[in-house]
C-alpha cells in the first residue's frame, strides 16, 4: 500500500486529490497538512468525504511527511522546491501541482513567477508530468512537475500534427476557456458569483504563465520554431475546460489521414478518447473524470485545422494527472483510481 501525504489539502485540488485516493484500491492518505486547520477532521470541512477520509488536517510540523512514500503539493507556487530536497533525500517521491518543477529554464521562471528557483539542481532531473507524451521519464523519476490544466489541452492537442510535421508550428492559436475552479478555492472578487455569473472575459491576454510551459515543451515536438498565440478566457461555470486550437495545414493530406495521426497516436491511452471526424465534444462528457477527449475539424475542407479537447481542469488537469503519475511511478496499473465515469448531468 503506498503511503502518501498532501502538502495543501484545503483548496479544489487538494479535495480533488482525497476524492481520488479515498477509493484507489493501493494508495492509502496517511497525512494532510494545513497550518489553519491543524487538529480538525478533513470530513467536517469536507463532508464529502465523510466515512472516506477520517484522519484530521495537521500542522506542517506535526505531519511526518517523510514516513510517506509520496507527497503531493497542491500548494501554490514556491512552497514544493523549499520542501522537496529534504524529502527528496529521505527516500520520499515528489508531485508538485504547482510550477516549481515544470520550467527547466529558472530564467524564465522567475520572469514569469516573480521568485528565485532555490533548487535548480532538483529541477535538473524533474521529470515533466504529462503521461501520455512523457512516459518513461514519469516511471523513473523521482521528482514529477504535473503539468499546468491548459498546457494539457494544448499539447495532446497539438502533439501529433507537430511530430508529422504537416502544420506550421510558427503559426500556432489556442483559444482556451476554463471554470472558476481553476481560480483556486480562495476569497477574491472575481471570483464572487456576482462577478463570474452572467458573465465571459478573457484573460492574460498579453501573457499568461503557462505561456512557456506549453511553448517549451512543443518544441520538444518539432524542429521548427514554435509561435503559440494563447488566450484563456474565464466562464461562468464551475469546473470543465475546452480548447479550441488552430494550426495552418502545411501539406495536402486527407481528413482520413488527419485523424488516423490522432487515433494511432492515442489508440492504446486510457485516458484520451478521439473522438470521429467532426464530433463536438462538451465539457460535461469529461466531468469528474481524468478523460480528455479530442475532436477534428476543417472548415470548408480548408488549409486550417481546427481541434476540440475538453476535459475536467482539476482532474486530467490537476489531481487526476498527478495521480496518474503517482501510479507509474510505482508500477501500478496507470488506470488505478481512475476509471471513474464522468457525471451527467
Amino acid at each position: 500500500m503506498i503511503k502518501v501525504g498532501i502538502v495543501g489539502g484545503t483548496g479544489y485540488t487538494g479535495v480533488e486529490l482525497l476524492r481520488l485516493l479515498a477509493t484507489h484500491p493501493e494508495a492509502r492518505v496517511q497525512a494532510v497538512t494545513s497550518r489553519k486547520e491543524d487538529g480538525m477532521p478533513i470530513a467536517d470541512m469536507f463532508p464529502s468525504l465523510r466515512g472516506r477520509i477520517t484522519i484530521p488536517f495537521s500542522a506542517p510540523e506535526k505531519a511526518d511527511l517523510k514516513a510517506c512514500d509520496v507527497v503531493f503539493f497542491a500548494t501554490p507556487h514556491g512552497v514544493a522546491m523549499a520542501q522537496a530536497p529534504e524529502l527528496l533525500a529521505a527516500g520520499v517521491k515528489v508531485i508538485d501541482l504547482a510550477a516549481d518543477f515544470r520550467l527547466q529554464d529558472t530564467a524564465i521562471f522567475e520572469k514569469w513567477y516573480k521568485m528565485a528557483h532555490s533548487c535548480p539542481d532538483l529541477l535538473k532531473e524533474a521529470a515533466y508530468g504529462l503521461v501520455e507524451l512523457n512516459r518513461d521519464a514519469i516511471r523513473k523519476a523521482r521528482l514529477v512537475g504535473n503539468p499546468g490544466c491548459y498546457p494539457t489541452t494544448i499539447q495532446l492537442g497539438l502533439a501529433p500534427l507537430l511530430k508529422a510535421g504537416v502544420v506550421d508550428a510558427s503559426h500556432l492559436i489556442a483559444d482556451c476557456k476554463s471554470g472558476v475552479s481553476g481560480a483556486g478555492r480562495k476569497a477574491e472578487v472575481a471570483t464572487l458569483f456576482s462577478e463570474a455569473s452572467d458573465n465571459f472575459k478573457a484573460y492574460g491576454v498579453s501573457g499568461h504563465r503557462h505561456l512557456p510551459e506549453t511553448t517549451a515543451q512543443l518544441q520538444r515536438m518539432t524542429d521548427s520554431k514554435v509561435g503559440l498565440l494563447f488566450t484563456p478566457h474565464l466562464v461562468p461555470m464551475i469546473r470543465g475546460m475546452q480548447a479550441t486550437i488552430y494550426a495552418r495545414l502545411t501539406r495536402e493530406i486527407g481528413n482520413d489521414a488527419l485523424q488516423a495521426l490522432f487515433e494511432d497516436a492515442y489508440r492504446n491511452e486510457a485516458f484520451v478518447d478521439v473522438m470521429p471526424f467532426g464530433s463536438t465534444p462538451d465539457t460535461r462528457s469529461t466531468r469528474a473524470s481524468n478523460m480528455l477527449r479530442i475532436a477534428l475539424h476543417r472548415p470548408d475542407d480548408g488549409d486550417t485545422l481546427v481541434v476540440l479537447v475538453v476535459q475536467d481542469n482539476l482532474v486530467k488537469g490537476a489531481a487526476g494527472q498527478a495521480v496518474q503519475c503517482m501510479n507509474l511511478m510505482f508500477g501500478i496499473d496507470e488506470t488505478a483510481g481512475l476509471m471513474h465515469v464522468p457525471v451527467l448531468p
